[in-house]
């Protein structure tokens, strides 16, 4: 995982998008050994993560469509978690910053929302898999496929 945890590493606060969250709870097969690193890593502080109150929505529409209380509130734990994370609230600021954000890159709103939450909790490169992020210029994006062969090949 030696990609990953070095573009992490060379940042000191890392937004980190929903789907890396998903990924993880899910155990998706062809991302968690990405996920499982990067997070480990945060877990004992090797970097800070920050992430938006929007990933907890996101994470748990999925358990609550299927009836699934209990595990939608086991997701929001876990995230919670993390003690190098911190989850910012969708305030007046973000939203305005998200607003600049969509005006400037054209982003999709729950896009704009998150890396805007991120930037003012100080992150310097943002994790996901969206590649229509790429065209950021405010900050590092880190593309998780862009490691699947470090991945594999390790």
């Amino acid at each position: 995982m030696g990609g990953i945890v070095e573009a992490t590493h060379a940042q000191n606060i890392v937004g980190l998008d929903t789907a890396i969250f998903i990924y993880q709870l899910e155990a998706d097969p062809r991302y968690a050994a990405l996920t499982t690193a990067l997070l480990d890593d945060l877990a004992v502080g090797a970097f800070h993560g920050v992430t938006s109150g929007l990933t907890l929505m996101e994470l748990i529409v999925k358990p609550l469509q299927l009836g699934r209380a209990d595990v939608a509130d086991m997701y929001e734990r876990e995230v919670e978690s993390y003690p190098y994370l911190t989850i910012i609230s969708i305030n007046r600021d973000v939203i305005r910053h998200a607003a600049e954000l969509r005006a400037a890159h054209r982003l999709h709103t729950p896009d704009a929302l998150q890396v805007a939450a991120c930037l003012l909790g100080g992150a310097t490169a943002f994790v996901t898999n969206d590649m229509r992020l790429r065209r950021l210029t405010d900050l590092a994006v880190i593309i998780l496929d862009d490691f699947l062969n470090v991945a594999t090949d390790v």
